[in-house]
């Protein structure tokens, strides 16, 4: 059944998938609302372009859902909540939601999403997180629901000021393996400081890869990026602050939708930003 999911996930033509990311309102930070304040103007925004998916909460989940008609997006369901994205790490934490698969059924999810930690100083973190995956792959495997687990590797965060992704392969690669030994279907991962070895973090996790946004980049780096990034081999990407606090979200989309559906070169989408 996980493949009749996958199926709504994973575009018909190209075999890729581009999620858009709308669930940081889930983490208490107040900088991850910008372009979010307003839920249902973001997502109408999201849908209009017409991405694969949008990946909400549980609370927000509604605006999606009660859109008529067919072509909508598929839903992603946010599973679990953190308190790791602050300045400071005070009692760091990761939780799931009650029910998860049950809730992610009754809501339409195509997937659920669940984060692997990896921060220095707080491995406490770590095994929060490998708990809440073994408690949930037995019903995602029980109900035909597929699990992506997002294996995130943190800077200290003493050197950024709060969180900050560390690009090194050798700390990525590692993650991503051990989320696809826990039973993950789809990776979500961040990307590697240099995108043109991103290849073999794909090789390593065996399922197919889809490569986090991260933080706030230019237009051509963030293009140049994701061209370099699908040519290396991943299977999708699933962006969030790149899109919605975009001066144009939806011109973003539709260019990010040209590299990973049509292999439109970084200048060629561009274009399309206008």
């Amino acid at each position: 059944m996980k493949s009749y999911r996958l199926n709504r996930l994973f575009n018909a033509k190209s075999g890729r998938c581009f999620d858009v990311a709308i669930d940081h309102g889930f983490f208490n930070e107040l900088g991850f609302l910008k372009g979010i304040e307003d839920i249902e103007k973001a997502v109408a925004t999201v849908v209009a372009a017409a991405p694969d998916a949008i990946q909400l909460t549980v609370g927000q989940a509604d605006v999606l859902q009660r859109i008529r008609g067919r072509q909508k997006p598929s839903l992603v369901l946010r599973t679990d909540v953190a308190n790791v994205y602050g300045k400071t790490l005070d009692a760091p934490f990761s939780r799931m939601i009650a029910d998860p698969v049950g809730q992610a059924l009754r809501l339409d999810a195509t997937c659920v999403v669940v984060n692997l930690f990896r921060i220095p100083g707080a491995p406490e973190v770590t095994g929060h997180c490998i708990e809440n995956i073994l408690s949930i792959k037995p019903e995602c495997d029980a109900y035909g629901m597929p699990l992506m687990i997002e294996p995130l590797v943190f800077k200290e965060n003493a050197h950024g000021g709060g969180y900050m992704v560390d690009g090194d392969i050798e700390k990525i690669m590692p993650l991503v393996r051990q989320a696809t030994e826990l039973g993950a279907d789809i990776i979500k991962a961040d990307p590697t400081d240099d995108p043109a070895v991103y290849g073999e973090v794909v090789k390593v996790a065996r399922v197919p890869v889809l490569v986090r946004g991260g933080g706030k980049a230019t237009d051509k780096e963030i293009l140049a990026r994701t061209h370099a990034l699908i040519q290396a081999g991943a299977s999708g990407i699933v962006y969030g602050r790149n899109v919605i606090q975009h001066a144009n979200p939806s011109g973003m989309v539709r260019a990010l939708m040209a590299i990973v559906h049509e292999g439109a070169s970084a200048e060629e989408s561009g274009r399309l930003l206008g």
